[in-house]
């Protein structure tokens, strides 16, 4: 999944546009994700190593959230701690349409080789899958063994959307009984507790941030002078400026590899 860890010489021969001298950030093979690759006499520099390849792995995670384009779910990371993701998804279908729910991912210290993610919601919600005490999504039987080559945060994300889009179907996720009794015994009082939580978020979507971060999901009242403007703009836009220019993009699409675009070509007009 990675590329393996080779000599500044054997990189260059094989590909000049990724050579990256000087610099401990290189992908590396799975296989040395717990090793220690300097010796025992080097901790702090293994320490280091292992420190910017995780920081790799969670960039690489999120291209792959932004590249599959999951409909109505939104996440970015702390500013703070790349461990921490900040999340809202949008309901489009089922008992919960309409709602607006905050929830946060949270990554374990030795991702990705530890178990999976943690999704937490920020507030109290009435769902089979989902934990009353704790407000912890349940993904053991979704993802009983968390696998890094196989599963990413992006299925995390979708199965986020499933859970409320088809509650039917949630039995063998359940984790609150009496959500998932309500549901199959009186599907109808079901439907208007979801409704209830459906109106309560959309009473706090404009609440205060929590917290200082700032890449926290914030929103805003729709304010005539500020978004007209904006939205003119978006529906007059016809593509990207042809002049635009591009910097090194830090994963190619498609893949997990780093710096996967070239430099842009020099400009007369650049200083």
């Amino acid at each position: 999944m990675y590329s393996a860890v080779r000599s500044s010489k054997q990189n260059h021969n094989e590909n000049q546009n990724f050579t990256r001298q000087g610099s401990l950030r290189k992908v590396i093979n799975e296989d040395n994700s717990k090793s220690n690759l300097f010796g025992r006499q080097n901790e702090d520099l293994n320490t280091v190593y292992q420190m910017y390849r995780q920081e790799y792995v969670i960039l690489a995670e999120f291209k792959m959230v932004q590249t599959e384009n999951i409909n109505g779910v939104y996440v970015i990371p702390s500013r703070e701690s790349s461990l921490l993701w900040f999340g809202v998804i949008y309901v489009r279908n089922g008992p919960y349409e309409d709602g607006v729910f905050r929830f946060n991912v949270i990554l374990d210290e030795d991702f990705p080789d530890s178990e999976h993610p943690k999704v937490v919601f920020q507030s109290k919600l009435f769902h089979p899958v989902i934990n009353p005490e704790t407000n912890e999504l349940n993904l053991s039987n979704a993802f009983p063994t968390w696998s890094k080559n196989d599963q990413h945060i992006w299925q995390v994300l979708k199965f986020v959307q499933w859970i409320f889009e088809n509650c039917d179907s949630c039995q063998t996720h359940t984790i609150n009984s009496e959500a998932m009794d309500l549901l199959k015994n009186n599907k109808e009082a079901f439907i208007i507790k979801a409704k209830e939580l459906v109106k309560l978020s959309q009473k706090h979507l404009y609440d205060d941030p929590p917290t200082e971060d700032k890449h926290y999901i914030t929103f805003s009242q729709y304010d005539p002078q500020t978004h007209d403007k904006l939205q003119k703009q978006m529906l007059s836009y016809t593509g990207e400026d042809k002049n635009t220019k591009k910097g090194l993009s830090w994963v190619l699409p498609g893949s997990l590899k780093p710096l996967g675009r070239p430099p842009s070509p020099h400009s007369d007009n650049e200083s």
